[in-house]
């Protein structure tokens, strides 16, 4: 979504219109499901972007940019069981600096509201693949499943045309995922994957899409690791005061050597005054070999022998948000618990009761997430189309 719905905010004149917003999220978490069956708390604070939309010549040319500052608020990452990624786990990984900066083309036959319209858009960003950014939606938790439904951070070149309710992307990018927060795609890699997505609107409210990915050794930045095929279908309803979702993902490593399943179903009811949400997540994750001087990290470069088990991770997450700021500065202070059940699946060395000392665990979060100005885009979605302006997902709203 590039058009600002709310929380408009900057100046205009000679054409050019600008939009900004800013988000942080100060939180404490406990959990029991930590490597050595122990307790671990800790409070961080995620989630912390700044955002500013621009456009110019009537809209026929758009500027995204997402700046993300957990480089410095969680540089060793956010306590989340089952989360994993760029040789983090059992954490959320800090993600880069530049989350996103990309230019979009969204009307080059001239008729952005007509029955056909054309766009393509360039830069570090989103992938058209898979669902919205979890930072966009209502449960603060980041889902394990992460890195199965979204593929973000990329060099991408995407085109996409848009016919009635349904549009057609297809996208070019690198595939070595970010090594570090500072870090930016190897540029003598783009190209090396693709991505087509197609997604559906038959009527204001609700949005259904189904992508597939071939992603060129993800794990590996020299291009030497095996490589990702990924599917991913889902619908979304997003009408106020109602908010739904599900999805279901499949990824492929090494030519089918490994495969990992995702099922996600969240909703939230938008009431006044607050946002009662939930969240069900059943997710395959691989388990690799972790460094001895920190259990939270893996080794890196990884290959196919670096994996040692398949666990599956079911977790759900009740939460409520309750909004207590209205003003230049909005604040809701929100508390969410997650049940976890952990499962190994198949062979492999990797045993969860040995390592964590438990299957099953909690974690309970407590925090205020602090806004100002535009509220939280769908990041991903570069093409306005109808059905996806008006959106109450991430936050309450009066």
């Amino acid at each position: 979504m590039l058009a600002v719905c709310t929380g408009r905010a900057g100046a205009q004149g000679g054409g050019v219109t600008a939009s900004w917003g800013a988000q942080a999220i100060p939180a404490f978490t406990q959990t029991n499901i930590v490597p050595g069956n122990r307790s671990l708390g800790e409070a961080r604070v995620v989630q912390p972007v700044a955002m500013l939309h621009a456009g110019a010549l009537g809209g026929r040319l758009r500027f995204v940019g997402t700046l993300n500052f957990e480089k410095y608020t969680i540089p060793n990452g956010e306590l989340a069981p089952g989360d994993w990624g760029e040789s983090f786990e059992d954490r959320r990984h800090p993600h880069t600096l530049v989350h996103e900066l990309m230019l979009v083309a969204p009307d080059l036959l001239g008729r952005l509201d007509g029955p056909v319209n054309l766009f393509v858009a360039a830069g570090k960003g989103f992938v058209p693949f898979g669902t919205d950014d979890p930072m966009s939606r209502p449960v603060v938790r980041y889902p394990v499943n992460h890195h199965w439904s979204q593929i973000l951070e990329r060099a991408v070149t995407l085109v996409g045309i848009r016919v009635g309710p349904a549009t057609l992307e297809g996208a070019l990018f690198n595939g070595d995922e970010p090594v570090s927060p500072g870090s930016w795609p190897k540029w003598d890699r783009f190209g090396d994957s693709w991505a087509a997505r197609l997604t559906v609107i038959p009527f204001t409210g609700l949005e259904t899409q189904g992508s597939y990915a071939f992603v060129k050794s993800p794990e590996n930045r020299p291009g030497a690791g095996p490589n990702d095929d990924k599917v991913s279908v889902s619908a979304r309803w997003a009408r106020h005061p109602w908010y739904g979702h599900l999805e279901w993902a499949r990824n492929s490593t090494a030519s089918g050597a490994f495969i990992f399943h995702s099922v996600l179903a969240e909703g939230a009811l938008t009431l006044p005054g607050h946002q009662p949400y939930v969240r069900f997540e059943r997710t395959e994750r691989p388990e690799e070999e972790r460094v001895f001087a920190s259990r939270f990290r893996t080794r890196r470069p990884l290959f196919e022998n670096s994996i040692l088990g398949i666990t599956r991770w079911t977790v759900v997450t009740l939460g409520d948000a309750v909004d207590v700021l209205r003003g230049p500065i909005r604040g809701s202070p929100f508390v969410e618990g997650s049940w976890i059940g952990i499962a190994r699946v198949g062979g492999g060395v990797f045993d969860p009761t040995v390592f964590y000392g438990r299957t099953h665990g909690a974690s309970i979060t407590f925090g205020i997430r602090l806004a100002a100005g535009m509220r939280m885009h769908r990041m991903g979605r570069y093409q306005p189309t109808p059905g996806t302006m008006d959106d109450m997902s991430s936050m309450p709203m009066p």
